[in-house]
Order: structure tokens, then C-alpha cells, then sequence
């Protein structure tokens, strides 16, 4: 776990996801840990992208086009955050554990 400043967020997320194995990934959550969102490998192109918060969905998308996709996102879920935290992922079963909300 990692707070990360949320300027730079984009980037390592992106760059966090690029270095991940298959079914491994990274979980961004706010300080607070109320909402996520959760980015995991499929394949060498397809990162599935589960947000948790405002809304709920899950989608597919290439890594050609994460960073297009995910700006919004981040925008959306941590409208006024200036830190949030990075969980590492290293199987798809660890998005459905229970954390400590502050």
C-alpha cells in the first residue's frame, strides 16, 4: 500500500499495470478506502477496469486506451482527493476483501 499523489496517479497506474503478470494488477482507492477502482490484467492487451463507487461497472479496455478511459474515471470517483491509495493485486480474488473504512 501506497498513497500517491493524484496528479501522478494516471501515470503510475498505467505504468504500475504495464509491468503486472496476467490476473494481476492494481487497486486505486480513496484516503478513505469508500471507493476504488481496480485495474486487472486479462491478457498482454486487456485490462479490465472494475470501478466501485458512484458507480458500479466493469469494463474492457486495451492499454492502447487506458489512459483516455481512465482520466475521466479518476475525475469522477476522487473528485476532491489529493492522495489516494495503491493496493498491488496479484490475483483477481483479492478485489472482494473486506478493508478498514476511516
Amino acid at each position: 500500500m501506497a498513497l500517491v499523489n493524484i496528479d501522478t496517479a494516471l501515470h503510475d497506474a498505467i505504468r504500475f499495470i504495464q509491468k503486472s503478470p496476467v490476473d494481476g494488477g492494481v487497486e486505486i482507492l480513496s484516503y478513505k478506502r469508500n471507493r476504488t477502482v481496480a485495474l486487472l490484467r486479462i491478457d498482454e492487451k486487456t485490462i479490465s477496469v472494475k470501478e466501485r463507487g458512484y458507480r458500479e461497472e466493469e469494463t474492457r479496455v486495451t492499454i492502447s486506451d487506458l489512459a483516455k478511459f481512465l482520466k475521466p474515471i479518476l475525475k469522477r470517483e476522487f473528485p476532491r482527493s489529493r492522495k489516494v491509495r495503491f493496493f498491488k493485486i496479484t490475483s483477481p480474488d483479492e478485489l472482494n476483501r473486506i478493508r478498514q473504512k476511516i
